[in-house]
């Protein structure tokens, strides 16, 4: 039996390292992708192929599939899971910034997809599996330009599942909830570097200290989490279009769904200690 070949993003921790050792753990080849290779070493040791990729560059994602397919011939199954986040008052975040956040968290993702379809295409069969966020359908304060990202990666995702059903491709998405990463830390830090002066200096304070807080880490989700969904989907016959998991997502989802926009809107400031 040939063994399946996947291309995971973002592994070099968290939710990627997670699900690049779940990959390798259910019998894929796993080539793990990072800006930083030295951060990919772990894996290593575990069979995971470190593999040197900048999603900003498309020169780093030509190269990239280029070596995946010399070296296996296929791509099976890719994990679209890199990115970061970015808050700050919409007033406040420098276009540069705005733009980087799309470039990393929606472009670099679809610019690796367009290079991943035609080998998925000529084998009539394979996966994408983009990570988005319960953000992509939820909102919070001071995270517009993030929120934006991971609305968006759901609506292309939307739209590629179509296009690409008659060739036998499956497109997935992934709404983690909170998870015990180094996200939290590094959107809290970008925050503060956007706001936390002038007007909206309040609720930058509110939100990083929420961010930041040890009963709001204590409550996160671990990776594996969501490395088992991704899991689940790449191994089903017929996935699921979403899988939402992780700590908040579902009930959080579900209250988005049944509430009024601005009887969610107070139940979000007041969560998060906003509201003042």
């Amino acid at each position: 039996m040939t063994t399946k070949t996947a291309l995971v993003t973002g592994a070099s921790s968290g939710i990627g390292e997670a699900t690049a050792l779940k990959l390798i753990a259910l019998g894929f080849t796993v080539y793990g992708a990072a800006r930083r290779t030295d951060r990919l070493q772990k894996l290593a040791g575990h069979g995971v192929r470190p593999l040197a990729m900048d999603v900003t560059d498309d020169d780093s994602l030509r190269a990239g599939v280029e070596r995946v397919i010399a070296e296996t011939g296929r791509i099976d199954v890719l994990v679209n899971n890199a990115g970061y986040g970015s808050y700050g008052a919409l007033e406040d975040v420098p276009q540069e910034e705005a733009r980087r956040q799309f470039d990393v968290n929606v472009f670099g993702a679809v610019r690796l997809t367009q290079l991943v379809l035609p080998h998925m295409r000529a084998r009539r069969s394979g996966t994408v599996v983009n990570v988005t966020s319960m953000g992509g359908k939820i909102h919070t304060p001071l995270g517009g330009w993030y929120h934006g990202t991971k609305f968006a990666l759901e609506g292309l995702s939307d739209c590629l599942r179509v296009e690409v059903k008659p060739f036998g491709i499956d497109v997935v998405v992934i709404e983690p909830g909170g998870i015990a990463t180094e996200w939290s830390g590094i959107a809290a830090d970008q925050l503060e570097k956007s706001s936390a002066g002038g007007a909206y200096a309040g609720q930058s304070a509110a939100v990083a200290a929420s961010m930041r807080s040890e009963s709001m880490a204590r409550r996160m989700s671990s990776p594996t989490v969501i490395a088992d969904a991704i899991g689940k989907a790449v191994t089903a016959r017929r996935p699921r279009t979403r899988y939402a998991t992780g700590f908040g997502a579902r009930p959080l989802l579900a209250l988005r769904r049944l509430l009024p926009d601005r009887a969610f809107d107070a139940v979000i400031s007041r969560s998060i200690g906003s509201s003042r």
